[in-house]
């Protein structure tokens, strides 16, 4: 299965401005920009996405886990909180901090805890940046024209 996310920019890191869209539409052309990223303008940004994705993939994945333990859930609630720091190298993702607030019937404490970690490593967003990630570049419009 491949799903796919879309961004358009234009212009300078400071003064341009981008759209994110969804292959599902549920986010359709949604602005973003510096301005939304470090300066609290209404839009959204590549950590609160990341975080909503990380959130969602945990809920499912908890839920699949404490279904395989036979235990339903009544009500998962995870906030992902992604943290975005100026390092020597430039900016990067340090740390993201997932809060879970969950009520499972049935389920003891030490329970858990022991299948909300074992759903922290399974999530397939957890393992995200340790996946290869491969890119195929083509620069439009910039001397000669590729041959047909």
């Amino acid at each position: 299965m491949v799903k796919h996310g879309s961004a358009h920019w234009e212009g300078a890191i400071k003064t341009g401005k981008g759209t994110v869209s969804t292959q599902s539409g549920a986010l359709s052309q949604q602005p973003y920009g510096f301005n939304t990223r470090f300066e609290g303008t209404p839009g959204t940004n590549p950590e609160e996405l990341l975080g909503a994705a990380h959130a969602a993939c945990f809920s499912m994945a908890l839920s699949l886990i404490l279904g395989d333990a036979g235990l339903t859930p009544s009500s998962i609630d995870t906030r992902a909180d992604v943290s975005l720091s100026k390092t020597d190298t430039g900016f990067e993702i340090t740390a993201i901090a997932l809060t879970l607030k969950a009520r499972v019937p049935e389920a003891t404490q030490a329970q858990f805890l022991e299948l909300a970690n074992k759903a922290k490593e399974g999530c397939p967003v957890s393992k995200l940046f340790r996946a290869p990630i491969t890119l195929d570049a083509t620069l439009l419009g910039y001397g000669a024209q590729p041959p047909i």
